[in-house]
């Protein structure tokens, strides 16, 4: 009598899906929007306050691009705050993107890992996980000049995940680099 209970049980469960979203699956749906492309985005105007971290950021990268030739470079006061722009020069490689609002160079690929850790939410889950740098380009060192990364550094990403019904829904991730093409 019971074998009977449970078949249909087992069925049932099985053709409405799992209504919990495993580690394996989570990290199926992430890893098909893997690997990107790493890009060191260059503002076409952008402006800082002198003195600042990001004053600091903006002047070094200024000194990379003048010295590989590939941007010139417009500084102008603004009262506390110096505006830079960057203009690509027509010798910049032909790899460089325009953006909407600058230009992107390629830096990188970042390929993913794996998952770490699952956390449920009010209405789904947060998934973290681990991206690794490889395959870097001729104009890596600018990217590392800037950032300090290295080869092979790994950094930990979110996706967010909601329930719909039975089915977990990929919201979206911080990832700020777009799919490698």
């Amino acid at each position: 009598m019971r074998r009977v209970l449970i078949l249909p049980a087992l069925v049932l469960t099985l053709a409405c899906g799992s209504s919990k979203l495993s580690k394996r699956e989570a990290e199926s749906d992430i890893k098909k929007d893997y690997p990107v492309m790493v890009a060191i985005r260059v503002p076409e105007s952008t402006s800082a306050i002198k003195g600042s971290p990001d004053h600091a950021r903006l002047v070094k990268m200024q000194e990379l691009l003048i010295k590989n030739g590939w941007f010139a470079v417009f500084r102008t006061e603004e009262g506390d705050r110096e505006r830079f722009t960057f203009k690509p020069l027509p010798q910049a490689p032909r790899d460089f993107r325009t953006a909407p609002k600058g230009t992107e160079i390629p830096a990188a690929e970042a390929q993913f890992v794996r998952s770490t850790r699952m956390e449920p939410t009010r209405d789904g889950a947060k998934i973290s996980y681990q991206v690794r740098l490889t395959n870097p380009t001729p104009y890596f060192p600018v990217f590392q000049a800037l950032y300090g990364a290295k080869i092979g550094d790994t950094k930990e990403r979110h996706a967010i995940y909601r329930k719909e019904g039975r089915s977990w829904i990929l919201q979206g991730t911080d990832e700020a680099f777009k799919k490698a093409d």
